[in-house]
């Protein structure tokens, strides 16, 4: 059972509740993914909601199939190879937050009932995979057909303030606009009980599986998210730039247009690379709101390339974002954002620009996420412009070997220590000295290494 495919499984599971007089239907986003189109073989979980079957005996019915794992803390939720099945339930709000709830499951409810306590219409359509009936009692086929984000219930909806966030990555995943009643609902719920990692759960969503996040942070703006939980980009809003050079508008509109370009130039990426290049899209002109002067008759933001390292720590900070998956997103993003300049200004001096000058930038960032991200901020303007300086940029990184780190140094502290050095500060300066003069191509190789050390040590 458990190589099977997710719908394979689910199909089993049906037919054996059936076979037990219940009815066993998919629900949720692989029943909105099926309608839209989306291959099968993308959706590697599937949630099953089973009517007529007492718990009593669903675990053991389900037993019959498969291993059974019990999940979820408050209410019994089977998994069966990669399907979760649980019975319809229902919720009553304890207190604030999403575990602020009491849940009892009741295989007696009606279709419609299961279905009241899900956030948007669009994922409130069942589906059973025996009959190929789809039960849809709040017309989300229809909103999905006409692309409209709707909440089920207006009563129910703010029982739980991620749906918020929830609704701004759903409206850029899916190409949906928010229809004005669930927006009017979206901006009286406060958002201040959410932790930081389901905020930057949901942000993921927005930034790593859309394919136009700013649609997202379009609607995230419309119903104050970004003034909320986003001051950082929220100050983008507004602030203006040199038409010549951006004849797209103010920071905001180009960040946007920036976050779309990394994100459809980028999906070779792994997960952590393409959160590091989208999150260092999300954070390159923070420095501009604070920078930004009219000088000489021009709109200029002088030094806003390290003046932004300062909100990006904040916003980074707020989310609670290091590393994932053992890969040190904080530190890139913060290089990405100070340095997001250099491969233009690099590339306008191609001709005297140092090979030790690319080995020390490799020290500092990743190049090869440092260019990615520029090109993004060269595309994302309008207008034409050339950003083959990027490209430039990450050949040479490349042809030096440093694309993702800087050169290991050939002398270690155990030559040094062959040749009588002591370890403490004086191994440490000749270390230093040496590897500089690695950088800067003087030092080739270890005996060359070696050969310098001596002379510093005399």
């Amino acid at each position: 059972m458990t190589t099977a495919t997710p719908f394979a499984q689910a199909l089993v599971i049906g037919r054996h509740v059936r076979d037990c007089g219940g009815r066993a239907v998919v629900v949720g986003g692989y029943v909105r993914d099926r309608l839209l189109g989306v291959p099968a073989e993308e959706s590697t979980e599937i949630d099953v909601e089973v009517f007529g079957i007492r718990e009593d005996r669903l675990r053991a019915l389900l037993e019959r199939i498969g291993r059974v794992e019990a999940v979820g803390q408050h209410f019994s939720v089977y998994k069966i190879g990669d399907v979760d099945v649980a019975l319809p339930r229902r919720e009553s709000k304890t207190g604030r937050g999403h575990k602020g709830f009491a849940v009892t499951g009741d295989p007696e409810m009606s279709f419609e009932d299961a279905a009241r306590r899900r956030d948007f219409t669009v994922n409130a359509i069942s589906w059973d995979p025996l009959t190929d009936e789809y039960i849809d009692p709040f017309r989300g086929r229809d909103d999905l057909t006409r692309r409209v984000l709707r909440i089920v219930d207006a009563d129910t909806f703010a029982d739980d303030s991620l749906r918020v966030l929830r609704a701004v990555q759903f409206a850029a995943r899916f190409n949906l606009s928010a229809d004005a009643a669930t927006k009017e609902i979206c901006r009286r719920i406060p958002l201040d009980d959410l932790p930081a990692e389901r905020v930057w759960g949901e942000i993921e969503k927005l930034l790593l599986r859309a394919t136009r996040p700013s649609i997202g942070f379009m609607l995230a703006r419309d119903v104050d998210v970004t003034a909320r939980l986003l001051p950082e980009m929220h100050a983008l809003i507004g602030c203006p730039q040199e038409p010549a050079w951006h004849p797209e508008g103010d920071v905001w509109t180009h960040t946007l247009m920036v976050i779309d370009e990394a994100r459809q130039r980028n999906g070779d990426l792994d997960r952590a690379r393409l959160a590091t290049v989208m999150l260092g899209a999300v954070c390159h002109d923070f420095g501009k709101p604070s920078t930004t002067a009219l000088i000489d008759g021009r709109i200029r933001s002088l030094a806003h390339e390290e003046a932004g390292v300062g909100p990006a720590t904040q916003l980074l900070e707020r989310l609670n974002i290091h590393a994932l998956d053992a890969f040190d997103v904080r530190t890139q993003v913060l290089g990405i954002t100070a340095h997001h300049l250099k491969p233009g200004a690099f590339y306008n001096v191609r001709d005297e620009v140092s090979d030790g000058a690319f080995r020390r930038l490799a020290q500092k960032v990743d190049m090869e996420l440092l260019a990615r991200v520029a090109k993004a901020d060269c595309l994302g303007r309008g207008g034409h412009f050339d950003c083959t300086a990027m490209d430039w940029f990450l050949d040479k990184a490349r042809s030096l070997g440093v694309e993702h780190k800087p050169p290991e140094p050939l002398l270690m502290g155990r030559h040094l220590l062959n040749l009588g050095v002591a370890p403490g500060p004086e191994m440490g300066r000749i270390l230093k000295v040496v590897y500089e003069l690695q950088l800067d191509g003087v030092v080739a190789d270890l005996e060359a290494a070696v050969v310098k050390a001596r002379g510093l040590v005399r």
